[in-house]
C-alpha cells in the first residue's frame, strides 16, 4: 500500500464519500447488497481533499502518460475532476455521456475530440468497469487511442480487473479497497471481525449477503 493509497483512503473515510455498513448493507441500484456505499462527489466539497486528487491525477498522467493530448471524464461522476485535471495540466477536455444526448446532435461526447488524438480517462469510482469501458469503447470509436485510465477508487473486483485487461485499458487508481479497510480498522471505523466479512463480500458481491445470528 502506498502513501497516496492510504491517505486518501482515510480522507475519504472522513468526509464519508465511503461509508461502511457490515451489518445493515445497502441496496445498490443493481439490487446487490453492499456493506459499502461510495460517492466520491462529495469530494468536490472538501478544497483539501479535491485538490489532493487533482494533483495526484495530474502527477499520475505526466508520470505514466506524458504523451496525452486529451483528459475525457466520464459521465457523470467524474466530470468535474477530469475539468480541473485537465485545467491543471492545460490539456483539452471532454466528457463521454453514459447514453447519447436525446436531442440536437445527439452526441456521446462532449466536446471537440479530434481523430487521432491520444487520450487519457478519469473515472470517479471503478466496480464491475462496466461504464469505465463504455467510455473508453466510445472514444476509440471516434477514432482516438485511450492511452490509460486514472480513477479515485477501485473496489478491486476480480471481473473489473479480468474486464480491463481483455480490453486493454491499463487503470490507475489513487486508492482502493485494500489500502480502505487498512485505513478503516486502523481509524477504528470498524472493527476487526467486520474485515473478513469486507473482504467476502469482495469477492462476489452479487451472491453475498450478511450473515443472520444463529
Amino acid at each position: 500500500m502506498t502513501g497516496t493509497e492510504k491517505l486518501l483512503a482515510e480522507k475519504l473515510l472522513q468526509i464519508t464519500a465511503i461509508k461502511l455498513q457490515p451489518e445493515n448493507p445497502f441496496v445498490w441500484a443493481s439490487g446487490w447488497n453492499s456493506p459499502i456505499y461510495t460517492d466520491n462527489r462529495k469530494t468536490l466539497s472538501y478544497p483539501d481533499v479535491r485538490n489532493f486528487i487533482k494533483v495526484e491525477m495530474a502527477r499520475i498522467i505526466l508520470e505514466k502518460y506524458p504523451d496525452a493530448q486529451y483528459v475525457a471524464g466520464v459521465a457523470t461522476g467524474a466530470i468535474a475532476i477530469g475539468a480541473i485535471v485537465a485545467d491543471t495540466l492545460g490539456l483539452p477536455y471532454i466528457y463521454v455521456r453514459s447514453t447519447p444526448k436525446d436531442h440536437g446532435l445527439e452526441n456521446l461526447i462532449e466536446g471537440n475530440l479530434k481523430p487521432g488524438s491520444k487520450v487519457v480517462v478519469i473515472e470517479d469510482l471503478v466496480s464491475t468497469g462496466g461504464s469505465s469501458l463504455k467510455a473508453v469503447e466510445a472514444i476509440r470509436a471516434a477514432g482516438c487511442e485511450v492511452v490509460g485510465m486514472t480513477a479515485i477508487f477501485t473496489y478491486e473486483f476480480p471481473i473489473s480487473t479480468r474486464r480491463f485487461a481483455e480490453n486493454n485499458v491499463e487503470l490507475t487508481a489513487l486508492s482502493n479497497y485494500t489500502a480502505m479497510l487498512e485505513a478503516a480498522l486502523a481509524t477504528d471505523y470498524i472493527r476487526p471481525e467486520d474485515v473478513e466479512t469486507l473482504k467476502e463480500w469482495r469477492k462476489d458481491p452479487a451472491s453475498w449477503s450478511v450473515a443472520k445470528p444463529e
